[in-house]
């Protein structure tokens, strides 16, 4: 026996204001971190400064008008958006849009400049003026008008002609960002509560990338609000019931609170901001927290028990669980570390600051617990009779079956983990968010019945000022707006040829004959000039077009793709252009979607690495700290079993492994290895100390730290259970996910670790009964 654990004890008992003080000093210096903690609602947080799509973003948005935007998609309920009424709603809200903060453009059906030729001149207005004063030949007119124009149909008013959309443009700077995205949606939600009110037949729906931003903040005030008191309660009654004890109780969770403060708090000093998966931190650190204060008062309840005082119960509690609970925190924080190598920001700010809420909980529990728990009254502790029967029955049933179980769970196993290839490794961003929310329910609305919210701008250059009127560029352009089109992932396709078409048209008196590209550069920059002349502030061309004019953006518009479908579409296009457009210089693709499909491809092969680093960091620490290989490798089987069985189960029911889940392999490993570290220690303390065979040694586990892992697994279930009802996509799925590896952990604990020792670590009698064997 290791006579470190022993004097720990000691010291911790004869010393135990500094063994408070200390922890405590470091608990609330990393607590006052809390203080400089910010909100970041941007999707942008979930991309590091250097990533390449996120700079082509940036590029491409610094040449154009940015795309931040507020879509408010309009339904009125007779189905025909071309009566007085409708036409005069959107005439009202595209001109009250204008005041949204933030905004440097509207666009709708009746603010677009329409053209046409008169005399030798063009005429540039908006498509409606004074809807209520329109008769039945004018609202027909303007149908037909905005049924032809490209530009619109497909993208603000649907094919039918039953839903249209007001586009609000917006510029945010990064340092204001989230004020203004508060500021942008509680106008723009309370303009369309307005119309609504004004026009009783008409539905508005709100959607777009500022609003995509506003249900990532909306999502971690849910998650902080309602699933952390939820997560709480249940946690506090799961003490209660399973552990017993006020004082027990009341202690853990003081440092289930300090711990998940501390954890909060280091966030503040390292400078990550507060993000929607941030939201699910302290309901992680609350439940890992628990782990280690269970053991702790598990095996003090015994002491008290067993006749043993207070002092002398703790100090053989602290002395027997100090090893595993040390081990099984430095498991954990590494798992959670792993997360650092997550190509998504707030993955790694999530594991490092779990780690420390991890790291904290334990110097708290071996020593601001084992005080409090002497200084507080306490009773002579009630024995646990059922509970003890039930892991002794346990016992008895495994070892009984073991030549049968053990074969049985491998075969499971191996069936389980044949399904792994089925799952894909996918995502779709749109699909981050519940259904239950309004921004996803708006959003599906739009993608059924108007536009898509997937696009991807590719900008190309033709190499010098003024360029774009080249009419071999011009041409390449119309090609390239044509060739997406005819793809069935586009649904629109935005670009200046068809603006230069319709000029050209124009200026030879709207005869249809000429609606193509002018073939003299002069004529088609003199068309170009004019246009530009004639149209009112706010709705120029700067978001197809550069200042310099050697510059254009094509935009098109997708169907909801997953980030595979996504890349595939974007490389094959990418490889079509600068095979097929030799006027231009240049070109590169950007779009929020595109981004986030990058990115999640990336993580899933940089967090490979992380679970593999993880895997052979943890074994290792536990051979070390088990001081035997063989039961350090015995022991890989169960603490690999949790991670390939579950995800072999999502790969039969789901099949798509997306940003989150990527984690959650490296992230579970150290928690898994919780369960066999316990159990390995007391089992190797039965063997080591008091010489007991296999199967004893066993049976001494179970009885000894049974409970203790069954409470402990209980509440890791419950509290990832109540992740996973998270709204937001990214922490629901990982909550699901590590719910089932830990319930398959414990059960691989119990049902396979147990069998394999017996299998691998018999010896012979007379070495068995050469110490002395424990009491019943």
């Amino acid at each position: 026996m290791s006579g470190f654990e022993a004097l720990w004890a000691r010291q911790v008992l004869q010393h135990p204001w500094l063994a408070v003080l200390i922890p405590l000093g470091l608990a609330a210096w990393l607590t006052a971190g809390m203080g400089q903690l910010a909100f970041d609602t941007s999707y942008r947080a979930y991309f590091s400064e250097d990533n390449p799509e996120l700079l082509a973003f940036e590029r491409i948005e610094n040449t154009y008008v940015k795309d931040d935007n507020v879509m408010l998609v309009l339904a009125p309920a007779d189905g025909n958006v071309f009566t007085r009424d409708t036409l005069s709603a959107i005439e009202k809200l595209t001109e009250d849009a204008w005041q949204t903060p933030f905004s440097n453009r509207v666009d709708s059906i009746t603010n677009f400049q329409f053209t046409e030729a008169e005399a030798d001149d063009l005429t540039v207005r908006d498509m409606v003026s004074d809807a209520l004063s329109l008769d039945a030949d004018a609202l027909q007119s303007v149908r037909n008008n905005v049924m032809a124009e490209p530009s619109l149909v497909g993208r603000l008013i649907s094919a039918r002609g039953d839903v249209t959309a007001v586009n609000i443009t917006v510029q945010l700077a990064p340092d204001v960002r989230a004020d203004a995205t508060q500021k942008i949606m509680a106008f723009v939600r309370n303009a369309a509560q307005e119309l609504e009110t004004a026009h009783p037949g008409l539905k508005v729906y709100i959607t777009g990338m500022v609003p995509f931003d506003q249900v990532f903040l909306e999502s971690s005030v849910y998650d902080t609000t309602v699933l952390f008191p939820i997560a709480l309660g249940l946690m506090t009654v799961c003490l209660a019931l399973l552990v017993g004890g006020f004082f027990g109780t009341l202690t853990t969770l003081l440092i289930m609170f300090m711990s998940i403060a501390a954890a909060m708090g280091a966030g503040g000093h390292l400078g990550f901001p507060l993000t929607g998966t941030s939201s699910g931190i302290p309901i992680i650190v609350l439940t890992v927290a628990v782990a280690n204060a269970v053991h702790v008062l598990v095996t003090f309840s015994h002491g008290l028990h067993d006749g043993q005082d207070k002092r002398a119960a703790m100090g053989e509690s602290l002395r027997v669980n100090l090893q595993p609970v040390t081990l099984a925190s430095a498991t954990t924080a590494i798992g959670f570390l792993t997360m650092n190598f997550s190509e998504v920001p707030p993955f790694a700010h999530l594991g490092t600051q779990v780690a420390v809420g991890v790291v904290v909980s334990y110097l708290l529990t071996v020593t601001f617990l084992p005080v409090l728990m002497v200084l507080m009254p306490a009773g002579a502790g009630k024995k646990k009779r059922d509970e003890d029967r039930l892991m002794a029955g346990l016992a008895e049933t495994v070892l009984t079956h073991r030549k049968r179980l053990l074969p049985a769970l491998l075969l499971l196993v191996v069936a389980a983990m044949a399904n792994l290839p089925r799952n894909e490794i996918n995502d779709t961003f749109l699909y981050y968010f519940d259904e239950s929310l309004s921004f996803r329910q708006s959003t599906d609305f739009m993608l059924e019945r108007l536009t898509g919210i997937d696009f991807i701008n590719y900008s190309g250059g033709a190499g010098s000022s003024g360029g774009i009127a080249a009419p071999a560029f011009l041409a390449d352009v119309d090609k390239f707006s044509d060739w997406l089109r005819l793809q069935p992932e586009v649904r629109h396709v935005d670009s200046v040829a068809h603006v230069m078409k319709r000029l050209n048209r124009n200026m030879h008196g709207d005869d249809p004959a000429f609606y193509k590209l002018p073939q003299d550069r002069d004529l088609a920059a003199q068309y170009l000039l004019l246009y530009e002349m004639s149209l009112p502030y706010g709705l120029d061309l700067n978001n197809q077009i550069d200042v310099d004019k050697s510059q254009t953006k094509i935009t098109a518009t997708l169907e909801t793709l997953s980030s595979q479908e996504m890349i595939d579409f974007n490389q094959r296009t990418l490889t079509w252009a600068r095979a097929n457009l030799p006027a231009f210089q240049e070109i590169e693709s950007a779009g929020v979607s595109l981004m986030f499909a990058y990115i999640g491809q990336r993580n899933n092969y940089s967090m490979l690495f992380g679970t593999v680093l993880a895997l052979v960091l943890i074994s290792g620490v536990m051979m070390l700290a088990l001081r035997s290989l063989k039961i350090g490798l015995v022991s890989l089987l169960p603490n690999l079993a949790p991670a390939g069985v579950a995800f072999g189960i999502w790969g039969m029911t789901v099949g798509k492994v997306g940003m989150s889940l990527s984690v959650v392999a490296g992230m579970t490993f150290g928690i898994v290895v919780d369960d066999s570290v316990h159990f390995l220690s007391k089992y190797l303390r039965a063997r080591r100390e008091n010489g007991l065979n296999a199967e004893q040694a066993v049976r001494y586990a179970f009885r000894t730290v049974g409970r203790a892992l069954l409470v402990t697994s209980v509440v890791l279930v419950l509290g990832f259970s109540v992740v996973a009802t998270s709204n937001f996509t990214l922490n629901s799925d990982m909550g699901l996910m590590t719910t089932l590896i830990i319930s398959i952990a414990l059960a691989t604990a119990f049902l396979m670790l147990p069998p394999l020792l017996v299998r691998v670590d018999h010896d012979d009698a007379a070495k068995a009964s050469a110490r002395e064997r424990l009491p019943d």
